[in-house]
């Protein structure tokens, strides 16, 4: 797991530093994380889309295809991801 990963993940981090963590993962390549970071529960709506901008940005198509079957994702998400797709 890597740092930015957790810094991330982490609630007591300030959103600013959240979202640069998810833009290092972005730069990295790293869809697999971005695509977890998407599916947290627990993550902020905003961070959650972020992430999945990032995602999109970064060529991710498989990681996209697995969200977009993803049926705990919410249905809003899940819909952005498939419009995404198209």
């Amino acid at each position: 797991m890597s740092s930015a990963f957790r810094t991330a993940v982490r609630s007591n981090v300030q959103r600013e530093e959240r979202l640069a963590a998810i833009d290092r993962l972005a730069e990295e390549g790293d869809t697999s994380n971005l695509r977890l970071l998407v599916q947290m529960d627990g993550m902020n709506g905003g961070l959650r889309r972020h992430a999945l901008d990032r995602l999109d940005g970064t060529g991710g198509t498989t990681e996209l295809e697995r969200l977009a079957e993803d049926h705990t994702l919410p249905a809003s998400l899940r819909d952005e991801v498939a419009h995404r797709l198209r």
